[in-house]
């Protein structure tokens, strides 16, 4: 089955792009998820209309997550914990704990989209990034101070 791609999809093509897929992977996950269109003659025929409709929806999402990676750069999370003598905490703040922070500023993130590779278990400042948008990553400073 022809489609036309409405996004970028890992394996098959870029957006915009006329790929050759199999029926079902078409019929049960590309067209259901609005990520591509079967290449009927008339969607072939507005083509460069729907590119055109693409790439507007993509910049206005691009230029959201710079308005948040805006917002989330002029934060500094700083969180209290009990920590020994050598600087190591009890505990430690995780991606969820971060997350809830950035709730309460009025910025919603999935803890899926924080980068931290180990939860933070030492004092000090970090540097915590999230993927805001493939072309676009935030950074959030983090520090953890001694209760």
């Amino acid at each position: 089955m022809k489609v036309i791609l409405l996004d970028d999809v890992t394996k098959v093509g870029r957006r915009g792009e006329v790929r050759d897929v199999s029926d079902g992977y078409a019929r049960n996950f590309l067209i259901p998820k609005k990520l591509a269109l079967s290449a009927t003659a008339g969607n072939l025929k507005n083509l460069e209309h729907i590119k055109r409709q693409q790439d507007a929806k993509a910049d206005r999402v691009k230029a959201d997550a710079e308005s948040l990676r805006a917002k989330i750069e002029a934060l500094v999370y700083e969180e209290r914990r009990q920590a020994s003598e050598e600087g190591k905490l009890f505990g430690s703040v995780t991606s969820q704990d971060i997350a809830d922070f950035l709730g309460t500023r009025g910025v919603p993130m999935d803890r899926k989209r924080i980068t931290l590779d180990e939860p933070i278990k030492a004092l000090g400042e970090h540097s915590v990034s999230m993927r805001l948008h493939p072309d676009v990553v935030a950074q959030l400073r983090v520090n953890v101070v001694r209760e």
